[in-house]
């Protein structure tokens, strides 16, 4: 069973014995009025109009005639109102005197098109918002292509998307997937679509289309659920850049063998950088500032261009620590390196500024 809902929407509470069964799609849009307390409104105006038709018969209730025994009371004066709104009109109590038929014309007769517009047109909204909503979200998927899927909006994977978004990725292009819809409430009104549903459910993997995903970050609380998650999105994506953290240091090589290709230990990296600040904090503030991408200084992975081919790492423009070729990561100073090659990667350190656009083929130093 499945709730699909475009984004900005309030969502429709889940019954947690649905907790393995149901989850949903969540896109960002503007807060609307919630479905139930428009619905209430309505019938309240509904019920308001039959209240005020019911009084105008009852006044004029010597005007009527009921066929079964010639006088109207309150009764029938509610009876007459109900089946003249509802277009009915079983004939049985009719206005009979002038006043009672003008009163008709000029005033049940509006009230009985006020009333259906009440009633018909609640139900041509729901259908038309609920069509509207299918047909964007068939459109999202459709479009959906090379975009970054994130398991887990904690705060491991709300950092994760602020770095990635400082290299210019774009709202549209992130997917958010965590059980909790009151975490994918908060993840859509940043402008990110959202799943509710376990990560570990290939089903689920597949509503954020994994299949087509460029990159996934695994952001769970758990590691046990990383390496599921892992192994699922590896599954179902052989290609996609798979990067996981996890908490114990001795479950980053199972979560390796899971398929992620670079694995971040949350606690320890957190220790040695406390470590590093207590040793020299100067030395622990650029390491803080380096990986806080957009502001200060940041790495970068970048390609070798065509004019620093043939040349040193120390001959190029800017301050490079690594080299990348093929599947190796040589320091700056390795003999391995040589002299540059156009198919290199160079991770360098470069000076981030608020005006600064970023090349779609520089990207953030991976990380493990």
């Amino acid at each position: 069973m499945f709730h699909v809902k475009l984004p900005g929407h309030d969502a429709i509470a889940r019954d947690p014995a649905e907790h393995h069964t149901t989850h949903r799609i969540k896109l960002p849009q503007r807060v609307v009025e919630r479905p139930l307390r428009q619905v209430t409104r309505r019938l309240a105006m509904a019920l308001l109009v039959l209240a005020l038709t019911t009084f105008i018969v009852w006044v004029d209730r010597s005007g009527y005639h009921d066929n079964s025994d010639s006088r109207v009371d309150f009764l029938d004066a509610t009876y007459y109102a109900t089946v003249t709104l509802s277009t009915t009109g079983y004939g049985d109590i009719v206005p009979y005197s002038d006043s009672a038929r003008l009163t008709n014309i000029l005033l049940i007769t509006p009230l009985r098109v006020l009333f259906l517009i009440i009633l018909v047109g609640t139900t041509l909204e729901v259908l038309t918002e609920r069509t509207r909503e299918e047909w964007r979200l068939s459109r999202w998927r459709s479009n959906l292509r090379e975009h970054t899927v994130v398991v887990g909006f904690g705060t491991k994977g709300r950092s994760a998307i602020q770095t990635v978004r400082a290299t210019g990725l774009k709202p549209e292009q992130i997917v958010v997937v965590d059980p909790s819809a009151k975490v994918i409430d908060a993840a859509t009104a940043e402008g990110f679509a959202g799943i509710v549903g376990d990560a570990t459910r290939s089903d689920v993997l597949l509503r954020a289309e994994v299949q087509r995903a460029r990159q996934i970050i695994i952001a769970t609380q758990r590691d046990d659920t990383a390496v599921l998650v892992a192994l699922t999105a590896r599954q179902l994506n052989r290609g996609a850049k798979i990067v996981a953290a996890v908490r114990e240091e001795e479950n980053a090589p199972l979560l390796r063998q899971s398929g992620a290709d670079a694995v971040i230990t949350s606690a320890s990296a957190a220790g040695r950088l406390l470590g590093l600040s207590v040793l020299s904090p100067s030395a622990g503030m650029v390491m803080e500032d380096l990986i806080q991408q957009g502001t200060g200084l940041d790495l970068v992975e970048r390609p070798v261009i065509k004019a620093e081919v043939g040349r040193g790492v120390r001959e190029t423009d800017d301050l490079v620590v690594s080299v990348v070729r093929g599947h190796r990561v040589l320091g700056y100073d390795d003999p391995a390196v040589g002299k540059l090659q156009l198919t290199d990667r160079l991770i360098t350190i470069v000076r981030a500024t608020p005006t600064a656009v970023v090349a779609p083929d520089v990207k953030p130093l991976r990380r493990d």
